[in-house]
């Protein structure tokens, strides 16, 4: 055997032990007389000791001549360690080598293997696999192996069945944009990698399957953030003769399931809230409520008073900063200009201090009286000690950009905390939204969700107005799965395609498969899909989604390790009857 133990098993019980381990050269430390080594492998790290005394000359230079990263294979044997070390488990004890082996040498690498390392991420994602050998991301891989097999055995124990979906499919115009793969068996055709296996569960629910769930890479050729990557993993469920609350019940008790087990806490009931709401009070249809700081609307308040930026705006609105009024004019200055930067694109910034000693005091003093600003502070419910930040102008603008300065004022003050988790379901979402460029409705979820049933009549007459069958769960300011009841009847799917656009051609071509399947009897039927990457993150207490992802891309969609995206050779361009004009470089 090339081990008897890893290298975080051996303890006090097993001094006097003859063992073998085996793994990779973490640091070694050479005093002359006697030699350290520590070893490492996925387990723990276990301290090596060569000696004057005990080893031989040839071991002893043996040990020296190591480098970081070897790869090694020890026998000898385990004795009580003199110096003990208590943040690791075999801090106990260490191993009087009697043998060793060099099984591979390395060379020194680009960063240091330790938990605090002196890479960059652009070179640690180079050299990935070091990466994963420091402690951070290898438990970052491991706690999300395990969130999968509680997942996986939630649901079998629930009575879904686990089913494989293609990954080679039919390109379709809803939605981000397709990763499209040519067929050379089919000159000029094309596969699309899914979006999501959409189609194929509702067409398991038509095949009597009433409790699919998959976890399943999906692809989206869009721009990335921290927490989107172009291929990512869902937890991908679908239940036929179900409502709305009937999907609530049971995925609440999934995610319920996994933060008892991550905090050891019960959640209780999740609370629910409308697209509507959430839009009002905080701006996102992803609000975290871990804090306050909920939007008052002050357009009645500050009116008509002379002040030309508030009398001409659309919407007034802000929020409340519990204990800020101590904020210097260096500090909202900062502010002001933090929401003015493109990415916000706030024209300004207004600010009211509610002084320990009851005065107030704001940055447009010479239009509101004190009692103008007393009126504002009730609408805030201030209290002495706050600062009241206020942003005004289109609502459409106004709401998303106060939105991420309570968000950044919530990471600033440290509101937003890892360890602490605010589930909430966010629901009746519109099913359609109007784009101006193109004059047309696009499913603000997707072209298979059912409109809430007294909408139905909506359809005909404002389609504008139909509020969608449709859900999101939410953790902390982030949607972490979202779904919907499906349309199963062949007619209102019908109508759906014609009021985005479809005529019955295009509908046949994309979707015929579906609505074919739809004559033979489909079942009421609605699902869900978690964001696995997003959804194991927020659990361990982090939102950036790259750690959890054993070989994740960069900011511009590259695998910068084996360098891909890349060109490919003109022969494989000829089989596959494309021509391409690649750029030069």
């Amino acid at each position: 055997m090339f081990r008897t133990h890893t290298n975080g098993a051996l303890n006090i019980s097993n001094i006097s032990q003859e063992v073998t381990l085996a793994g990779w050269v973490q640091t070694i430390r050479d005093k002359g007389f006697m030699v350290w080594i520590d070893l490492r492998d996925r387990y723990g790290i276990t301290q090596l000791v060569f000696d004057e005394e005990r080893s031989s000359k040839e071991l002893l230079e043996q040990a020296r001549n190591l480098g970081r990263e070897f790869v090694i294979q020890v026998q000898g044997k385990v004795i009580e360690r003199a110096s003990k070390n208590p943040k690791i488990p075999t801090g106990d004890i260490e191993i009087l080598v009697e043998k060793l082996t060099v099984l591979n040498k390395s060379l020194l690498p680009p960063f240091t293997i330790e938990d605090e390392t002196d890479g960059g991420e652009e070179l640690r994602m180079k050299y990935r696999y070091l990466d994963i050998r420091r402690n951070p991301v290898k438990d970052k891989l491991i706690f999300r192996s395990q969130m999968a097999q509680k997942v996986r055995n939630y649901l079998s124990g629930e009575g879904f069945i686990e089913v494989e979906t293609p990954v080679l499919i039919k390109s379709t115009p809803e939605g981000a944009r397709d990763f499209v793969v040519p067929s050379r068996m089919n000159p000029g055709q094309f596969y699309a990698l899914p979006q999501s296996p959409q189609t194929f569960k509702q067409l398991l629910m038509v095949a009597g399957m009433d409790k699919y769930f998959q976890i399943v890479k999906c692809f989206r050729d869009e721009d990335l953030r921290a927490d989107r990557q172009p291929e990512f993993t869902q937890i991908d469920c679908e239940m036929s003769f179900v409502e709305q609350e009937d999907i609530l019940n049971v995925f609440e008790g999934l995610a319920s399931h996994l933060l008892k087990d991550v905090t050891g806490k019960d959640f209780g009931k999740f609370p629910r809230m409308t697209y509507d709401e959430a839009m009002r009070k905080y701006g996102n249809d992803k609000p975290d409520i871990r804090f306050g700081m909920e939007f008052a609307e002050l357009d009645d308040l500050v009116k008509d008073k002379g002040f030309k930026i508030f009398d001409e705006a659309e919407l007034v609105a802000g929020i409340n900063v519990d204990g800020c009024a101590h904020y210097t004019r260096k500090q909202t200055d900062e502010l002001t200009e933090w929401v003015k930067r493109p990415q916000i694109g706030a024209s300004g910034l207004v600010w009211i201090k509610y002084q320990e000693d009851g005065t107030l005091t704001s940055s447009v003093n010479k239009f509101y009286t004190e009692e103008d600003l007393k009126a504002l502070a009730e609408r805030f419910s201030a209290k002495p000690g706050d600062l009241m930040l206020i942003l005004s102008g289109a609502a459409n603008k106004v709401r998303p950009q106060l939105s991420a300065l309570r968000m950044e004022l919530g990471n600033r003050l440290g509101l937003r905390k890892g360890d602490e988790f605010a589930p909430l379901w966010v629901v009746d979402f519109p099913l359609l939204e109007w784009d101006e460029e193109t004059q047309r409705f696009y499913a603000m979820h997707h072209p298979f969700t059912s409109p809430k049933p007294e909408d139905i009549p909506l359809l005909d007459t404002d389609p504008g107005k139909v509020r969608a069958n449709a859900y999101d769960m939410v953790l902390n300011g982030n949607e972490i799965g979202g779904g919907s009841i499906r349309i199963h009847d062949r007619d209102l799917q019908e109508k759906m395609f014609e009021l985005l656009g479809f005529t019955p051609d295009d509908a046949e071509a994309q979707f015929g498969f579906l609505m074919n399947a739809f004559k033979y009897g489909a079942p009421p039927h609605g699902g869900l899909a978690f964001g696995f990457d997003r959804f194991t993150a927020i659990l361990d207490g982090n939102e950036v989604i790259r750690d959890y992802i054993a070989f994740p891309k960069n900011n511009s969609g590259r695998d910068v390790m084996i360098d891909a995206p890349s060109p490919i050779h003109e022969e494989q361009l000829d089989e596959l009857c494309l021509d391409v004009r690649l750029p030069e470089l």
